[in-house]
Parts: structure tokens; C-alpha cells; sequence
């Protein structure tokens, strides 16, 4: 014989399901206790937030070739703004949020490179951070995700493959193309074609995102240009005379461009492991051109 008992009913919990959260990447309705998007796999963190507080974050997408050192960069950069007290402020929104920096600064105290940004979306970090200017008025939230260069590879020679990154361009302010300079001093063409190929695609996203692509900025940055001083010391005389390509692309297609010069290992050195092979390991970490080029992208987004 089965004991009786009581169960309490919950059916109050149909009715949040009922309700579809819209995804702040691609706008497809999720449950409300959905971690990612069924559709993108972007983080739903983001849409609560955002509903949370009333507010529409902008978007600013950093692209480039897998082993460019976007992770570096990312980790650095939000590292640094959040230690200044005066010029620009940061201020994270979500524990997620500090995930980049903290993987970053660690890797670099155990004189280490962090590891290689998996391919699937659900793993990547996100940031989505407050900032404040000095003489701007009203501060901006922003949303900055540090996504796989080989993924983003595969969206532009097939796309739809990740559509969280057609969908996040699509409504992106601005975008930060990274260069590896060490490959372009080498003579190697795959950093070009790599960044050529990105702009084509964000030129043909769609009619209207297309267009709009021709009026926001989009900011070229060198990085591990530390190597090469002649890049450090005018990085636009760099990109022209060895992307040239690149070059007259940005200038007829995106109006609204700059060309900037970052490094953060002030010198590196080759360790061989049996394990892993030939590894690259910074000696020192001396960041430089690491905050201007997102000064200038939020200085020329577009106003609200």
C-alpha cells in the first residue's frame, strides 16, 4: 500500500515559461531559465540584464585569424581600463564578465599565453561591461565577446554556420580587425586575405546592416607589433606599404576607419615541449597601444 502525502502544486511556474525572453543576440525567444540560446547559443545572461536594468547594450566585435592574440588583447584591455581612475572607467556587469580578464592575467603571471578560444559558441567569454568617459554625460554599456578566430573563419567562407556571429555583427557599433604583425613582417599573405575577407563580409551582411556598415567605425589594430618598431611608430605607413590591398579596401569601402599598433609581451621566448611542441612564452608584460583603439571606436560610435 502507498503512503499518502502531499505535494505542493507549482503550477505558477507554467506561466514563466509561457513568457519568451528574447535573445539580446539574435532576438529568437527562450525560457526563462534558458543559459544559452537555443537558436545562437549566445548567453541569455545578457537579455536578463538587459531587461533587468532597461537598457540596450552596443556591441563592438573583435576579429581576427585563430593564434592573432584576440584573447590577449581582450584580457589586457579590460585589465587596464579597470585599474584607471581618471581618463576611462569600467565597471563589469555579472561575474561572467570578469572571466576574460581573470584566465588572462593569470595565464600571463605564470609566464604563459591563455589557451586557444574553443569553437563552440557556448564556451566562449563574454563582457559586458559600463563605461564611463570623462566628458561624456551618460556612460556606455557595452558587449564584447572574445570569439573563436577559426569559428568566424568558417561563418565568412560559409555563413550561417555560427549564427551567433552573423547575428552580433549584424548589430554591432563597431568592429576591431587584428593583424598579426610578426606574420606580415614574415611575408606570409593569410593575415591580408584573412582581414580582406572580413571586410567583404561585413559590407554584404545583408541590405540595410551593409550599408550601415559604411558609416561605423572600424579600427585596424596591429598586434604583437612590439616586434617591429616601424609598425609601433606609424602603424598606417605600415598598413600600406605591406597590406596594400587591405589598405585601399578599408579606405573606399569603410570611411570611417584608423590603423593602430598593439603589443602586450614586451619580449618572448621559444620553449620546446616534447608534449606540446614549440611553444611561445612572454618573458615580460609590457602593454602598449592597448587602450587607444578602443578610445577611438567609442569616441565614433554612433549617438543615441
Amino acid at each position: 500500500m502507498t503512503p499518502s502525502s502531499i505535494q505542493p502544486l507549482e503550477s505558477y511556474r507554467l506561466a514563466e515559461y509561457a513568457v519568451p525572453i528574447p535573445c539580446y543576440i539574435c532576438g529568437v525567444g527562450n525560457t526563462y531559465d534558458a543559459e544559452f540560446c537555443t537558436h545562437c547559443a549566445g548567453p541569455m545572461a545578457l537579455a536578463h540584464q538587459a531587461n533587468s536594468q532597461n537598457i540596450q547594450p552596443r556591441m563592438i566585435a573583435v576579429l581576427g585569424p585563430s593564434g592573432v592574440g584576440k584573447t590577449v588583447y581582450l584580457g589586457m584591455l579590460i585589465d587596464m581600463i579597470s585599474r584607471q581612475s581618471r581618463k576611462m572607467q569600467v565597471f563589469s556587469r555579472g561575474a561572467f564578465s570578469v572571466t576574460l580578464q581573470q584566465t588572462t592575467i593569470a595565464a600571463l603571471a605564470r609566464c604563459e599565453f591563455p589557451e586557444k578560444t574553443p569553437n563552440e559558441p557556448d564556451r566562449w567569454n563574454w563582457v559586458h561591461c559600463q563605461i564611463r568617459l570623462p566628458r561624456e554625460k551618460h556612460p556606455f554599456e557595452l558587449i564584447v565577446p572574445d570569439m573563436a578566430g577559426d569559428a568566424v573563419m568558417e561563418e565568412v567562407d560559409h555563413p550561417h554556420t555560427y549564427r551567433v556571429i552573423g547575428s552580433l555583427l549584424k548589430k554591432c557599433s563597431g568592429v576591431m580587425i587584428l593583424v598579426d604583425t610578426t606574420q606580415v613582417t614574415a611575408g606570409e599573405v593569410e593575415q591580408d586575405f584573412f582581414a580582406q575577407k572580413l571586410l567583404g563580409y561585413l559590407s554584404e551582411l545583408d541590405e540595410k546592416a551593409g550599408a550601415r556598415w559604411a558609416r561605423q567605425p572600424v579600427a585596424l589594430v596591429f598586434s604583437k607589433a612590439d616586434q617591429n618598431e616601424a609598425c609601433m611608430n606609424d602603424p598606417a605607413a605600415y598598413a600600406e606599404a605591406h597590406l596594400a590591398g587591405l589598405w585601399r579596401q578599408c579606405r573606399e569601402r569603410f570611411p570611417l576607419h584608423a590603423v593602430f599598433a598593439a603589443g602586450v609581451a614586451g619580449a618572448c621566448a621559444i620553449h620546446d615541449s616534447v608534449s606540446e611542441g614549440r611553444l611561445q612564452i612572454p618573458l615580460r608584460v609590457e602593454p602598449r597601444g592597448i587602450v587607444e583603439p578602443l578610445e577611438w571606436l567609442l569616441k565614433h560610435l554612433p549617438r543615441r
